[in-house]
């Protein structure tokens, strides 16, 4: 049941992310956000949970600006919390920062700090200073690509360093993570690249060697005193293995490592971060580290593993803003099994047999969620679209699986 409250979220995208995030302040508070979007995926269609409007062009600079202010108009009577669902619209708002706090509250950082962290090359200048540990990491640009030898053995990961760049981009074989190796296969990935509109530079690594159950999800939420209130450590038990999905969780155990956490803490508090953010990395199993991937200056696309662990991500954001309540630090330590796969998929992939194992204990605990299925927001419509959508999951898998640990 909706109830009126004196905020209302706006969500910028329409993933299954967005649903998750509108699925949190629905539980926390009775509220549908408004959900705005370039098109309505089936994640948050026909939902009751949520108010979904379809703008066109909306990542685009000259469209965002000025869409945003009317909902801005149309919305007067409330205090709006402005959020991003997706890397392109966390680019976007923070750039439009200070146009849009006149009418959002806008809980990210400022334009400067974005520009040392995004670029991936710049974030390992930042990881040395602070001790984390990172992939062999090379560059390349479409100047010397054609000559280019990378640094260290096959395979290596070849990435786009601008993420919002490459997004726009389109060329035949595209994925998100390509994994070459040898020399005619780096050689033939970068052609394809360069071929389009992408020119920017891109990121080689040295690849981590473990499967799926190898990586660390860490989401973090940094109030606006910039102290750290909330952060949470996911064990992914098996990814996406689309072309289109590559480097997104299906299945997440939540752990718990405060070593880490503590360190990640104190390098969010010393640079001055506020709001969301969200680390990738992959457990080292040759020298026992954690080497990072990336900080995302959002919630990660499955954060709603935090809320489904009983610790609502969008409560401490909301709390925190527009209900000013105090908040003090929480390293998550309650077990939890989130996914949005079907469970005969996670069993069938997943390789890692201990975690298998956790996954099923947790759910004979009734301690799993699929952050999709809500039972307050489910219809004959939506039932059926899921149901598909689920039934995609195992034609997917069975196309684009392997169980080396790398994801082709």
């Amino acid at each position: 049941m909706a109830t009126e409250q004196p905020f209302l979220p706006v969500l910028l995208g329409s993933d299954m992310n967005a649903y998750g995030m509108a699925r949190a302040f629905y539980e926390a508070y009775g509220i549908k956000p408004l959900v705005l979007g370039r098109s309505h995926l089936t994640a948050t269609q026909d939902s009751h949970i949520l108010q979904f409007q379809e703008i066109d062009r909306l990542n685009e600079q000259d469209v965002f600006a000025p869409a945003l202010a009317e909902v801005a108009k149309k919305y007067a009577d409330k205090k709006l919390l402005l959020l991003a669902c997706g890397d392109d619209y966390a680019k976007l708002i923070i750039k439009n920062k200070p146009a849009l706090q006149e009418h959002f509250t806008v809980p990210y950082i400022d334009e400067s700090l974005m520009d040392e962290i995004l670029l991936k090359e710049n974030f390992y200048k930042m990881c040395d200073q602070y001790n984390f540990k990172y992939p062999g990491t090379t560059t390349v640009t479409a100047d010397n690509y054609e000559n280019f030898t990378p640094p260290f053995a096959y395979p290596i990961i070849l990435k786009a360093s601008n993420s919002v760049e490459y997004w726009a981009c389109k060329f035949p074989g595209k994925k998100k993570v390509f994994v070459a190796h040898d020399e005619a296969e780096k050689t033939a990935i970068l052609k394809a690249i360069y071929s389009s509109t992408y020119q920017d530079t891109m990121i080689i690594q040295e690849f981590i060697p473990g499967d799926d159950s190898y990586m660390r999800v860490l989401n973090a939420y940094v109030g606006k005193d910039g102290k750290v209130k909330l952060m949470c450590l996911g064990n992914p038990i098996l990814e996406e293995h689309s072309p289109e999905g590559i480097g997104s969780y299906a299945a997440i155990v939540t752990t718990y490592d405060k070593e880490l956490m503590d360190q990640v803490r104190f390098f969010l508090e010393d640079i001055g971060y506020t709001g969301f953010a969200n680390f990738d990395m992959k457990f080292d199993i040759r020298d026992k580290q954690y080497k990072l991937f990336e900080i995302n200056l959002r919630n990660g696309r499955s954060s709603y593993y935090v809320t489904a662990s009983g610790h609502n991500l969008m409560k401490y954001v909301a709390d925190d803003h527009m209900l000013n309540i105090e908040q003090d630090v929480t390293y998550v330590q309650d077990k939890h099994l989130w996914m949005i796969i079907p469970k005969g998929v996670l069993f069938k992939y997943a390789s890692n047999e201990k975690l298998k194992l956790e996954a099923k204990k947790l759910i004979s605990e009734g301690k799993y969620t699929n952050s999709l299925y809500f039972n307050e927001d489910m219809n004959a419509k939506r039932w059926v679209k899921l149901t598909l959508n689920n039934l995609n999951y195992y034609r997917k898998y069975k196309k684009y699986f392997n169980n080396k640990g790398l994801s082709e």
